[in-house]
């Protein structure tokens, strides 16, 4: 058995079909004609540009708009004049060959997305690279590995797979993917859970072990891989397999059903989204609405600042397909961990404690603060928008971007145009100091929403990227389970909506625990909407207070996570 890391859930059994991309020898050649390089080195990128084109449009059709998105993104890329620009004139100054121009530009930028150790700059590099081979196996006249003829049954077997190839892939015909490298959060690992194809990265060695036409068991839900196994274990797989798909079948059952306990507490089951494009997953799992639309999404991947007009639009859009759903927006979250380059922003020491979010939003009201709460205010009149403020650290910055807000109104009102009057504004309680005034912003908030990821982080002081301290990040110590039941407490105390949306709420350990602390809306990924609903329904309010008592009594994260997992097992049991 081989361990990896769970990229998407389910059970592969099927043969292994290597899928190997030949290592291209990028050589530096002098050329003498530069100028005809050039041009032959446009001809590749259109040739490029095209392709990626067509990818695009038949991922928008085969799977939806928002997995199309990865592939825009590497349109942007090609068709960025600065990357393009360098190219040609390394080619035109150096003499050098096109594909050697094109390598020497391209790992360039890869390496500097790399180096940010930012999630979100990690994929550009990954998607930088992508694109800078296939711009190379165009001009060298060389086919890429072709996977979207692969035989039924396939367990695709690779090194790593980039994105441009996973778009390519025919999922009635794979059946599971496993590769060497390559983490949970890459394109490659979202396109397959897109696609719905279990998969397990991250698998050291496994291509010494694996060859063509060998049987390979896969468990995308833990991890584990096989190769070749004994009969009693691909019969339990394949029980395991068809267990998987019953549950599965089984969760619509609970589409159009209430999300409400066995003693009748209704709380809400909302969806996470990044775009508007993400709105359809959340119809299409039975989303009550949104918890958190993150509006920087909207500002990433171009070259120049979203128009209000632009935001609008898009926050219209997502506000007008719920039909009066709450629709959470959270105001622009960004700072020195998010590379902007139009926006001008000093690289921060320490990003994550430096000028970011609420802070430099107060400090540019001008060109990107106003402009975002007006398109806000001018979309609230098709639907029910309300705006979330994130990384409050002080009830000066609530009071002073509500008053902007209200100023805002004024200016809206004097020209006539229409917005939501009662327009709700809350804010993202993910700081030590807004867990520990809680009570101060509840009287003035509309609504709290609890960011776990950022809370986590901040009340154990630990960088939840860094995997030498990673086990002191979780949301089950006894300090940072303190700080989310203190935060609901104060909101319901004051009467006010409490929601989360980091990681913990889809947690089926923690559920029960967010139950019991009166959590009033949980919100997640679209695809885990049906799965805690399901859970939400199993569960008694009442009877869980013991359960939440219990596991407050401990001293260390080890002995509430134990407690937890032993009460799942009997409730499953």
């Amino acid at each position: 058995m081989y361990k990896g890391t769970n990229a998407s859930d389910g059970i592969g059994i099927g043969t292994a079909v290597i899928v190997e991309e030949a290592e291209l020898v990028i050589t530096r050649r002098e050329v003498g004609d530069a100028q005809a390089e050039v041009s032959r080195f446009k001809g590749a990128l259109e040739q490029t540009v095209a392709e990626t084109q067509k990818m695009a449009e038949d991922l928008a059709t085969r799977v939806g708009e928002k997995e199309a998105e990865i592939m825009q993104g590497h349109m942007m890329l090609l068709s960025d004049p600065m990357l393009t620009g360098e190219i040609e004139n390394s080619i035109s100054n150096d003499k050098v060959n096109a594909e050697f121009a094109i390598e020497t530009v391209c790992n360039m930028y890869a390496d500097m997305f790399a180096s940010m150790g930012d999630e979100l700059m990690q994929q550009r590099a990954t998607d930088m690279r992508d694109i800078k081979v296939r711009m190379q196996r165009t001009l060298m006249g060389l086919q890429s590995a072709d996977v979207s003829s692969l035989p039924a049954g396939t367990v695709l077997v690779a090194k790593d797979l980039t994105p441009s190839m996973t778009a390519g892939i025919n999922p009635t015909n794979v059946v599971g993917i496993v590769t060497e490298l390559g983490g949970r959060t890459s394109h490659s690992a979202i396109l397959a859970r897109a696609l719905e194809i279990p998969a397990v990265v991250a698998v050291n060695g496994l291509l010494e072990q694996v060859k063509d036409g060998d049987t390979v068991v896969l468990d995308g839900s833990t991890g584990e891989v096989y190769v070749n196994p004994d009969t009693e274990i691909k019969t339990a797989y394949e029980a395991k397999r068809d267990q998987f798909l019953k549950e599965k079948k089984e969760l619509e059952k609970y589409i159009g059903k209430p999300s409400v306990t066995k003693d009748g507490v209704q709380v809400e089951i909302v969806a996470n989204i990044g775009k508007p494009e993400d709105v359809d997953k959340v119809l299409q799992y039975d989303g009550e609405g949104v918890g958190l639309f993150r509006s920087e999404f909207l500002f990433m991947d171009r070259t120049s600042m979203p128009t209000e007009d632009e935001q609008f639009e898009a926050y219209k859009k997502v506000a007008a397909a719920m039909n009066g759903k709450p629709v959470i927006i959270r105001t622009l979250d960004i700072g020195g961990d998010k590379e902007i380059p139009y926006m001008g922003l000093e690289k921060d020491e320490n990003p994550f404690l430096g000028y970011r979010a609420i802070r430099l939003c107060l400090d540019r009201k001008e060109d990107i603060y106003k402009p975002q709460l007006r398109a806000l205010l001018r979309a609230s009149a098709f639907g029910n928008i309300r705006i979330m403020i994130p990384l409050v650290t002080c009830i000066e910055e609530y009071r002073e971007a509500k008053a902007l807000i209200e100023e805002l109104k004024k200016e809206l009102d004097e020209k006539g145009i229409a917005y939501k009057k009662d327009i709700q504004v809350g804010i993202m309680v993910e700081t030590a100091a807004a867990s520990l005034i809680a009570d101060i912003f509840a009287k003035e908030a509309d609504f709290f929403s609890i960011g776990t990821n950022d809370l986590t982080q901040y009340t154990m002081s630990v960088d939840r990227g860094n995997k030498k301290i990673s086990y002191l990040y979780s949301t089950f110590n006894p300090a940072v389970l303190r700080s989310i039941r203190h935060i609901i407490a104060c909101g319901r105390e004051a009467g006010i909506m409490v929601g989360m949306c980091g990681e913990a709420a889809s947690d089926p350990m923690m559920v029960p625990l967010l139950l019991a602390f009166g959590l009033n809306e949980f919100s997640m990924s679209a695809s885990a909407i049906l799965r805690t609903r399901k859970l939400v329904t199993e569960y008694s309010v009442s009877e869980l207070q013991e359960v939440a008592d219990k596991a407050m009594s401990f001293a260390t994260t080890a002995e509430v996570e134990a407690y937890m997992r032993e009460f799942m097992e009997k409730m499953n049991g």
